[in-house]
């Protein structure tokens, strides 16, 4: 059985290169979005970036190990599935997998004591989960080209 993706994606010498991976994946996810609520996404990352430069990388590597968390049973499930495409089986349970990450936000927002941050996050987070099962299947390649 494959090592679990905790181990490979937070191992020291490997989790700086996912963090900075994650970081262009949230940049060309945020690039791509149109329309109101596109609008809105692009708005809440200016905003972020704006009030706190170096934030949202900061906050990708501390949530990085509950993300991996929450994403091991689906990596379990895939190689047993014999499924060859990560991002691909992410997709077809995206609702549920969208669900399980945005509990790790969620947690984190309902903590912070940040007025504006926290203001940032509740305008974006109502159409969150759509946008994260957008971005599954890119999810599922970065985490490939570590593990697979």
């Amino acid at each position: 059985m494959a090592a679990p993706i905790g181990q490979i994606l937070l191992a020291p010498d490997t989790r700086p290169h996912v963090i900075d991976d994650c970081c262009t994946l949230i940049e060309l996810e945020i690039s791509e979005k149109s329309g109101v609520s596109g609008a809105a996404v692009k708005l809440a990352y200016k905003t972020v970036n704006t009030f706190k430069p170096g934030h949202i990388r900061f906050m990708v590597g501390r949530l990085l190990p509950e993300m991996v968390g929450k994403l091991e049973p689906y990596w379990a499930a895939f190689i047993s599935s014999g499924s060859a495409d990560f991002g691909d089986y992410l997709a077809k349970h995206g609702e549920e997998v969208a669900q399980a990450l945005l509990s790790v936000t969620d947690a984190h927002a309902a903590a912070s004591d940040r007025p504006t941050i926290i203001k940032a996050y509740n305008t974006v987070r109502g159409g969150a989960a759509k946008h994260i099962q957008i971005a599954l299947p890119r999810v599922g390649d970065l985490v490939l080209k570590y593990a697979g």
